[in-house]
C-alpha cells in the first residue's frame, strides 16, 4: 500500500523498523540504542539482546516475533519496530512494515547482503519506504565494508528500486560497542550520526487534521490483567482512553466498542496514556475478539483501510495426539481438544499460519512459510506439556493453466573452496540449477541456486555433514515453477526396533556395525520404534532388546569389554529432515523419538507389497 502524503507532519515522532538477514545485529544494535538514549538507569541489570525475549530467542539466538520499543532524543520519539530476518516468519515483517515510515536497513561489514536481506527489502521498496544502510560489525578481521556497499547497490538495481529510493545514505557501526560514523574507519564515541541521519532520513508520520479517527491493527498480543491487546499504528485522528470506537472487521461488519485501556511504548515498557495522536504506535484493550488487518475508526464516520494481506504458506505437516504405546508417559497435555485449543490460540496472533481439518478427528493439517517456523510452534507446544504426533513436512503445491506448479527457493551457500565439488553434486541431485558462483578470493566461495523447495527438506543436515560443518546455507522464496518430477529423498533405511522393553548393550554392540544407532542402552523401545539409521536402502527390523543369555559355563569372551559408539541424538528440526513418508515424529517434553506410521511390522510388509503391486500394475499398462 503506498503512503500518500498529507497536509500535517508531527516533527516529535519516528516510526522506523529494522531489518537484516538473521545473526547481522539488529537486536544488538537496538540494545545500543536504548542504553544511550538513557532508557536504562546506570545500574540496571538488563539482559543482553533485551529484545529477544522468549527462551527459545535466546537458546536459538534469533528472533522469531516482531516487538516494538521506543527511545526518546531531544525531545523527539523514534519508535522502533525489532523484526525477524528468517524468511519463515516473514509475516511478522510484513506486519512491521505497515507500522512504519522507513527502514533501518543492516547489513553485516563481512558476510554482505544475503537472501533474507532481499527478502526483507523487497517488501520494504514494495511500500516505498525510506532506506537507510547500516553496515555493521565493520570490526570484524574480515570486513570488506566498501564493496558490501557495492553489493547493496546491485541489489537495489536487481530489485527494480527506483532512483530516489538508490540515493540512500549509508552509516557503518559497531553495535557490540555502541558507536557509529560516516566513514569506514572514523566511527564516533556514540551512535549520534545514526540517530542524525535516521531523524533527516525517516520523515516524520504525516496526517489529516480534517480526516476522523483511524488506525489499522498490525499486532496482538495478551495481557493477564486485561486479554486481548490490539497493537496497532493511528493514522489519523486521536484515540482516547475509554472513548466509543468502530470496530471494523475483516468480514466487512460494523461494531461498536469501547477503548478500556491505552498504552503506549516508553524503552521497553508499556506505559497507560491517556490519549494518542496520529503516528503513534499503541496497544488497545477492550476488543476480546480482534484480529490481525482490521480497522479502529470513528463511530460518527467509519472508514475502514484495506486488510492488509500476506504471502501464502508454502510447507506443511500433520499433527496430532501421541498415539505411541509410551503416550501419557511424559506430557500432561494429551487430549485432541487442549491440541485444537493450542492450534486456535496460535492462530490469533501468528497471521502466516493456517491450520485445516483432515479425515481424521485428531490430527490436522498445519500450513506454515517453513520447516523452522513449523519447528518453532511444535517445540513451543513441547515445552509446555503437550505430547504430539508430528509428520514429515511437505511442499504446497498449486495448479497454474491446469499445471502443477511447486515453490522454488534462491539458495545462497557459502562454503570453503575445497567443499565446491562436493556441494555442486548434492545440490544436482535435487534438481538445483546454479545462478552464479563468486570467488572472494579469501579461500571461500558463495554459490547461488535455484532449487525445489522439497529437496531442500532435510538438505541441511547432508549439507553440514559433507562440509565438515564449515558450510554456511540460506534459502528464501523465490518463485511457483512446473513440477520437477520425482527427487531422490535420502539414501539410507531405517533399523526398527521390532518388541517393546528396554533397550541392552549386547543388543546395541550386535547392531552397531547395521548403521548409526539413535538410542543408548536402558532406553525404552516399542514395535514399529526407528533405532538407528541403516547403512543400506532398505527398512531392517531389529531386536534392541536382546539380552545376553547367561551359563554356569566360564568363557574365556566373557567377561570382554564391549566398546559401544555413542548414540546420535536428533534434535527436533533434524527428527523432521530425516524421516519419510511412512515416518513421523513422536515428540514429548523429555524425548524426541522417531517412528513409523503403521507400527505392527506384518501391516507394513502387507501395505509395501500391495504398493509394489500397484507400480507393477501402472508399468505394465504404462
Amino acid at each position: 500500500m503506498p503512503r500518500r502524503d498529507h497536509p500535517a507532519r508531527r516533527q516529535d515522532l519516528r516510526n522506523v523498523a529494522i531489518v537484516a538477514h538473521v545473526d547481522h545485529g539488529k537486536t544488538t544494535l537496538v540494545d545500543a540504542m536504548l542504553w544511550q538514549s538513557g532508557s536504562f538507569r546506570a545500574n540496571q541489570d538488563v539482559a543482553e539482546r533485551v529484545l529477544d525475549s522468549m527462551d527459545l530467542e535466546r537458546e536459538k539466538g534469533i528472533t522469531i516475533l516482531a516487538k516494538n520499543t521506543a527511545v526518546r532524543l531531544d525531545g523527539t520519539k523514534i519508535n522502533i519496530v525489532d523484526t525477524p530476518g528468517h524468511a519463515d516468519f516473514g509475516g511478522e515483517v510484513e506486519r512491521g512494515l505497515t507500522m512504519v515510515d522507513g527502514v533501518l536497513l543492516l547489513v553485516d561489514a563481512s558476510e554482505g547482503p544475503l537472501p533474507q536481506t532481499r527478502f526483507v527489502l523487497r517488501k520494504a521498496l514494495e511500500a516505498r519506504l525510506p532506506v537507510v544502510l547500516v553496515v555493521n560489525k565493520v570490526d570484524r578481521p574480515d570486513a570488506r565494508a566498501e564493496e558490501v556497499v557495492n553489493e547493496v547497490y546491485e541489489l537495489f538495481l536487481d530489485l527494480d528500486a527506483d532512483e530516489s529510493q538508490i540515493e540512500f545514505p549509508i552509516v557503518y557501526c559497531n553495535a557490540r560497542e555502541g558507536r557509529a560514523g560516516l566513514a569506514n574507519d572514523d566511527l564516533a564515541p556514540d551512535l549520534k550520526p545514526l540517530f542524525d541521519v535516521l531523524l533527516e532520513t525517516v520523515p516524520a508520520p504525516s496526517y489529516d487534521p480534517e480526516h476522523p479517527l483511524q488506525a489499522l491493527v498490525t499486532n496482538l498480543d495478551a495481557s493477564p490483567y486485561v486479554g486481548r491487546l490490539a497493537l496497532l499504528r493511528v493514522h489519523h485522528g486521536t484515540l482516547r482512553k475509554g472513548q466509543q470506537i468502530a470496530w471494523c472487521r475483516a468480514d466487512g461488519t460494523i461494531e461498536n466498542a469501547r477503548a478500556t485501556e491505552l498504552f503506549v511504548t516508553e524503552a521497553l515498557d508499556r506505559v497507560p496514556a491517556d490519549e494518542a495522536g496520529p503516528g503513534e504506535i499503541v496497544a488497545l484493550a477492550g476488543l476480546p475478539e480482534v484480529t490481525i488487518g482490521e480497522t479502529i475508526a470513528d463511530p460518527a464516520d467509519p472508514r475502514p483501510l484495506p486488510v492488509s494481506t500476506v504471502d501464502e504458506p508454502s510447507l506443511s505437516m500433520t499433527l496430532g495426539i501421541n498415539t505411541s504405546p509410551l503416550a501419557g508417559l511424559e506430557g500432561d497435555k494429551l487430549t485432541a481438544s487442549m491440541v485444537r485449543a493450542r492450534l486456535e490460540q496460535e492462530l490469533v496472533g501468528n497471521v502466516s499460519l493456517r491450520v485445516l481439518p483432515t479425515s481424521r478427528p485428531e490430527v490436522w493439517e498445519v500450513q506454515g512459510r517453513g520447516e523452522l517456523q513449523l519447528a518453532v510452534l511444535v517445540e513451543l507446544m513441547r515445552r509446555e506439556g503437550f505430547e504430539l504426533t508430528v509428520g514429515k513436512p511437505e511442499v504446497l503445491t498449486k495448479d497454474v493453466d491446469g499445471k502443477r506448479h511447486e515453490p522454488v527457493e534462491r539458495v545462497a551457500i557459502d562454503v570453503p573452496e575445497d567443499y565446491i565439488g562436493v556441494v555442486t553434486q548434492l545440490l544436482a541431485l535435487r534438481k538445483g540449477r546454479m545462478q552464479q558462483m563468486v570467488n572472494h578470493g579469501t579461500g571461500w566461495a558463495r554459490m547461488e541456486y535455484l532449487v525445489p523447495a522439497r529437496g531442500l527438506i532435510g538438505f541441511r543436515t547432508e549439507f553440514l555433514t559433507e562440509t565438515r560443518g564449515a558450510g554456511i546455507l540460506h534459502h528464501v522464496f523465490d518463485r511457483w515453477e512446473p513440477w520437477h518430477g520425482e527427487l531422490r529423498t535420502r539414501p539410507s533405511g531405517s533399523l526398527v526396533a521390532d518388541r517393546r522393553g528396554p533397550t541392552t548393550g549386547f543388543a546395541i554392540a550386535n547392531l552397531q556395525e547395521r548403521g548409526t544407532l539413535f538410542v543408548g542402552p536402558g532406553v525404552d523401545v516399542y514395535e514399529g520404534m526407528i533405532v538407528g539409521e541403516n547403512a543400506r536402502a532398505e527398512d531392517l527390523d531389529v531386536n534392541a532388546t536382546k539380552e545376553k543369555k547367561l551359563t554356569n559355563m566360564r568363557s574365556s569372551t566373557a567377561d570382554e569389554l564391549v566398546r559401544l559408539i555413542p548414540p546420535r541424538p536428533l534434535s527436533l528440526e533434524q527428527a523432521l529432515e530425516f524421516i519419510r513418508d511412512d515416518e513421523c515424529v513422536e515428540v514429548t517434553p523429555s524425548s524426541i523419538r522417531l517412528r513409523k506410521v503403521e507400527l505392527t511390522a506384518s501391516k507394513r510388509q502387507s501395505q509395501a507389497s500391495k504398493r509394489k503391486r500397484e507400480r507393477e500394475a501402472a508399468g505394465v499398462s504404462g
